[in-house]
């Protein structure tokens, strides 16, 4: 592989953590709200967090770009702030990312949050437990195997994305240029033996990670015994 390369997937790895790190923050109150509310807003706040299912990655991306452009309100704000533009950036793919992967990371820990069963808050509660030790003593606990899930999830499909970050970030070797750009880069220029090395290594990935999921979704120890 060549240094353009590696640097792709260092890019790539570099992006997916901090886009994982920054949706299990900011994706948590968002989950848990969704899965305790009784809000007339719930339907629309769940649709608003699942759109990037079902919505083309590059109407996102055009969208994005139309708002973080020069011209865009979040162009503007970003530029008389000093941080300058974010599209054709680091900092541009990370946003885009963020709101890309969101449904794969709040999705899975609001069905965390909905499996605790109500009556195990309310027996914390007559212990004198207030709301966030609650949240961090019995939520957090009980909700383990949806923020791996979530994890997982959140961290494999931004390696993933395609449309959205060469809608933001372009192909600019060691700022934007990711695995799915450069596989794409490769296969233009008909350099297919490197395409195929870096498209091989992602088909391992992504089974590798199809294959920890099942294992995180499957009982074992006394909740396989309980199966039975």
């Amino acid at each position: 592989m060549t240094a353009d390369d590696w640097s792709a997937v260092r890019l790539t790895a570099q992006l997916a953590a901090l886009t994982t790190l920054l949706l299990l923050v900011a994706g948590t109150p968002v989950a848990w709200w969704l899965a305790r509310t009784r809000s007339r807003l719930k339907p629309l706040v769940a649709a608003a967090v699942a759109m990037p299912i079902v919505l083309p990655p590059t109407v996102l991306g055009f969208y994005l770009l139309l708002l973080m452009g020069p011209q865009g309100p979040i162009g503007q704000l970003t530029q008389a702030l000093g941080l300058g533009r974010l599209p054709f950036s680091f900092a541009g793919l990370v946003v885009a990312s963020v709101l890309y992967s969101m449904p794969f990371v709040v999705q899975p820990l609001q069905q965390a949050f909905e499996a605790i069963p109500e009556r195990t808050l309310e027996a914390a509660a007559t212990l004198r437990a207030g709301p966030w030790d609650r949240f961090f003593s019995v939520v957090l606990p009980l909700a383990r195997p949806g923020f791996l899930t979530a994890s997982v999830l959140g961290f494999a499909h931004t390696v993933g994305e395609f449309g959205v970050v060469l809608m933001i970030g372009g192909n600019i070797p060691g700022v934007t240029r990711v695995l799915s750009v450069a596989i794409y880069g490769h296969v233009e220029a008909l350099e297919f033996e490197s395409a195929h090395r870096l498209a091989a290594g992602m088909v391992v990935f992504a089974m590798a990670v199809l294959v920890a999921l099942y294992m995180l979704g499957r009982p074992t120890g006394r909740a396989a015994q309980g199966l039975r």
